[in-house]
This record gives C-alpha cells, sequence and structure tokens, in this order.
C-alpha cells in the first residue's frame, strides 16, 4: 500500500516524499479512505503512529478540491494543550506545502493580537484549543457557521482536563451539516458517550488494541527508594552520556525542584508544565529538540504534545496516577518506527499505580531492584487501591482550567442530540 493508492493528489504525494515518508501507517491506511469518503470517523491509535497524518491528509485533500471564498473557516481542528496545537499546525503546513490552502493556530496563554490578524486574512484551517477558541468567538473574531469538517483529537485527554462543558459550547456553535472526526489514543465508556453525541453513524477504526504500548519501546520499572531517585536519575543521565531525556513528574513544583538539582550537577535542564508561559514553553521545546538542551522535565500537560524524532529516552520520575497517561508518555519515544527506551522509578507508595497501569495495558513488568538504591521492605499485600476504577484514578487539578470542573465533583459527559444538530 503507497499514498498514492490510497487516493491523495499529486500536491500532497510532493509533500509526504518531501517530509521523507515512503508508505502509510496502519491508522493511516485505514482512516484516510473513509475519511475521503465524507464518512463521520472514530478512531482510536497509539500515540506515535502516525495519527495526527491520519486525519490532516484526508482534510488537505478534500479541502483542496473544491475553491470558496475566504475569510470563511472550513475545518476545524480541536485539541487539548497550546503544544498539541503547534505541533498539528507544524505538520499541516508542512502537507499543504504545495497546496493553496491556508491555516493557523490559536492558544491561550499569549496575547491574542496577531492571531486575530492572521484570522482576519482568512484562514481555511484552524487549530484550536477550546479556551481560547470559546473567547475568540464570543469578541465576535471568529466565525464557525461555515465549518464543513470537525476534529476533535485527543478526546480522551479532553475529558481528563475538564473540557466536556467548553465542547458542548462549541458544538452548539458549528453548522448542523458537517464531517465529524474523533480521535483518541485511548478509547473509555466516556469516550464511546461523546463520541455518540457527536458522530453520525460512524466507521470505527483501530489500527491496534486499545490502552496498549508501541513494541519497540523497552519498558523498565526500577523499584526505587524514593529519597533516591534523584540521585540515580542524575547517575544514568551522566553514565550513560544520555543527551536527549525526557522526564515526567506528577507535580508543577516536582517538575521545578527536579530541574534545579539537574542543573546543579551540571546537566542541562529546562522544566514545562502549565505555570510557565507560553513563549518558555516554546523555547524549552526548542532548545531541547535542537540539543541545547539534555533533559526537559515536564508534567503530563506535555504528554501528547512533543513529538520529537529519534527521542532515545523518556523517565517517570514519579508513576502517573492516571493509567492512561503512562501510555502517553512512553510514546514520546519510540514514534514511527524507532527504538526507544521507557523507564519508570516505583517508589513504594507508587506500587498501586503500577498494578493498574499493569491492568491497563495487559501486561506484567518485570520489577528491577538496583544495588545502593533499594526500596524499604513492605508486605505487598498490604498494598491499598487508589481509589476509583483501574486507570481512571482522576485525583487530579487538571480541572483547574474549567471553574465547573472541581476535584470530587461528579463528572458530566455531553450527551447532545445524535446526528449532526447545532449541539452534534
Amino acid at each position: 500500500m503507497t499514498f498514492k493508492d490510497l487516493g491523495l493528489s499529486n500536491s500532497l504525494l510532493k509533500a509526504i516524499e518531501k517530509k521523507g515518508y515512503t508508505e502509510p501507517s496502519p491508522i493511516q491506511e485505514k482512516a484516510i479512505p473513509q475519511v475521503l469518503q465524507r464518512k463521520d470517523v472514530l478512531a482510536s491509535a497509539q500515540t506515535g503512529t502516525g495519527k495526527t497524518a491520519g486525519f490532516v491528509l484526508p482534510i488537505l485533500e478534500l479541502l483542496s478540491t473544491e475553491t470558496f471564498k475566504r475569510p470563511q473557516v472550513r475545518a476545524l481542528i480541536l485539541t487539548p494543550t497550546r503544544e498539541l496545537a503547534a505541533q498539528i499546525q507544524q505538520n499541516v503546513k508542512e502537507y499543504s506545502l504545495f497546496l493553496d490552502l491556508k491555516s493557523t493556530v490559536i492558544y491561550g496563554g499569549v496575547n491574542q493580537k496577531p492571531q486575530v490578524a492572521t484570522l482576519k486574512q482568512g484562514v481555511d484551517i484552524l487549530i484550536a484549543t477550546p479556551g481560547r477558541l470559546i473567547d475568540l468567538n464570543n469578541q465576535g473574531f471568529i466565525n464557525l457557521k461555515k465549518i464543513e469538517m470537525f476534529v476533535l483529537d485527543e478526546a480522551d485527554r479532553m475529558l481528563d482536563m475538564g473540557f466536556v462543558r467548553d465542547i458542548q459550547r462549541i458544538m452548539a456553535i458549528l453548522p448542523e451539516k458537517r464531517q465529524n472526526l474523533l480521535f483518541s489514543a485511548t478509547f473509555s465508556k466516556e469516550i464511546k458517550k461523546l463520541a455518540n453525541g457527536i458522530l453520525t453513524q460512524p466507521v470505527m477504526v483501530e489500527a491496534t488494541p486499545e490502552n496498549t504500548t508501541v513494541e519497540v519501546i523497552k519498558q523498565r520499572v526500577i523499584r526505587m527508594d524514593k529519597p533516591r531517585k534523584t540521585a540515580y536519575t542524575i547517575k544514568m543521565i551522566s553514565e550513560g552520556d544520555w543527551r536527549q531525556v525526557l522526564i515526567f513528574t506528577r507535580t508543577k513544583h516536582g517538575a521545578n525542584k527536579l530541574t534545579e538539582k539537574l542543573n546543579n550537577k551540571k546537566i542541562s535542564a529546562m522544566a514545562i508544565h502549565g505555570n510557565k508561559s507560553q513563549n518558555h514553553r516554546t523555547k524549552a521545546l526548542a532548545q531541547f529538540k535542537k540539543g541545547e538542551v539534555r533533559v526537559l522535565v515536564a508534567t503530563d500537560i506535555a504528554a501528547r504534545g512533543i513529538d520529537i524524532p529519534l527521542l532515545p529516552h523518556v523517565i517517570n520520575y514519579e508513576i502517573p496516577n492516571i493509567s492512561e497517561d503512562y501510555v502517553h508518555r512512553i510514546g514520546r519515544t519510540g514514534r514511527a518506527g524507532a527504538n526507544g527506551v521507557a523507564i519508570s522509578l516505583v517508589d513504594n507508595d507508587e506500587l498501586a499505580y503500577i498494578r493498574d497501569i499493569e491492568k491497563l495495558t495487559k501486561q506484567t513488568f518485570e520489577k528491577e531492584i538496583i544495588e545502593g538504591y533499594e526500596p524499604p521492605h513492605i508486605d505487598e499485600s498490604q498494598i491499598k487501591k487508589p481509589k476509583g476504577n483501574p486507570g481512571q484514578n482522576r485525583n487530579r487539578n487538571r480541572n483547574s482550567r474549567n471553574p465547573n470542573s472541581k476535584p470530587g465533583n461528579k463528572k458530566h459527559y455531553y450527551k447532545g442530540n445524535k446526528g449532526k444538530s447545532g449541539r452534534g
């Protein structure tokens, strides 16, 4: 199977060749023909398997076959984080290099004036995060009444971050008749409920079993004395002479603290999380990609927005309390078929999280113990499970983005009218 076999035009094939792609990935092979047939699609694929191209390429193909008078936005791609929005926009620009289509990205955390100026010039494809999209629409800077194609990307992350009501507001703005695509790295009952309210007779596309991890990623789980995690992290990076390492922590404070300790040991590091300005986050990611910074320390806000070719190492300094986040974290390495190593440092307090991850991913980890860094002995049969279903422990602060969503509140998932009504 080639990209030409999928029905893409020569202009797109030329851009794909320039990117160095030779053949479509499984998710692209399955999704692109369905999108080109104007069908609603519910798609699941592991992160790092080319999911973005699976919807961007056919959108470009469809939009390029018809001409219209700008400035009407014709395709809207909604995504949860700034980093992911910026990454998708970069992909759109690269794939549309030889097409007469314009695109832009809007997100919060930066001055809106340049974004508004670009929108006034007219764009075909808009990539947006929910908050800034609603804000600019309320100010009258965006017209979404001519949307032909709507993509909800990383839908599971949208729910995790408390964007349900924002999605409702956006669906109410869109025209009744449109093509809908819902892409998610993982499926859950909540995601399927959301899809049922948005999609009409969707084609389900699943490139790999849901909630599984990419086979080319070597996963190591090391039982660790909690106070010695920092020392062992520094030891691995220094002795291995690792030049590009992505480290995940659960908290912003933890990311800052670890970054400071790494820099004190002459290991160049920068932190990105929700409290950092967008300019800082963009700069940190750029320097990390260029190799000017050896270590990027991130909270889960960055787990799905970082696309770095051939990233060799990911370290889970702290184990996520949301099992699905493990899949997305380690999915930053092993992308596009490349090999990668994901190392998880697990203290006694995190053993229950690892058990939930094993249940979710249907695998059993071999737990290593490193001499000199051993955890205190405990009776593992007495380990208490985190509250909630396996992989669904959502005691977090991510809902701070949405003032109506507070930790402990019962989640209310969107149940719109089935079909392509104004509310999906």
